[in-house]
């Protein structure tokens, strides 16, 4: 499977956006980015999103509204994948042994429960194997 060409710090910005804001238009981006940036500008790494195949647009009058070409969970478990394999060899132990060690992760009891939850569930799939 071919990989997306990597996306910049501001294409990554305004998908952001857009995924946070759902279909918008550039104004509408424009807007909602961190910094100030000209329309142009945004109408600009749009375009270059567009090719990318990050975003698609559809036109409504005389707008073009843009949305994510990839809902947002699918993006993020590439993501996941991506960091695991690259910075834990791949190993969801090793990230989560990282990322309970850190002293700034805090998890509520709940979010303790759910995880317990999973682990256990995903053990019941393993042995139905």
């Amino acid at each position: 499977m071919a990989s997306r060409p990597e996306l910049t710090r501001r294409e990554r910005q305004i998908l952001d956006v857009i995924y946070r804001i759902g279909e918008s238009t550039a104004n509408e981006i424009v807007a909602a980015m961190p910094d100030d940036l000209a329309n142009a500008t945004v109408r600009t790494q749009l375009r270059s999103l567009e090719a990318k195949g990050a975003v698609t647009h559809r036109r409504e009058g005389k707008q073009f509204l843009f949305q994510a070409a990839v809902p947002r969970r699918s993006a993020a478990m590439t993501a996941l994948r991506k960091v695991l394999d690259v910075f834990f060899g791949g190993s969801v132990e090793e990230a989560l042994a990282a990322h309970l060690a850190d002293p700034r992760t805090k998890l509520s009891e709940a979010e303790v429960k759910r995880l317990r939850r999973l682990l256990n569930q995903h053990q019941s799939k393993g042995a139905n194997k």
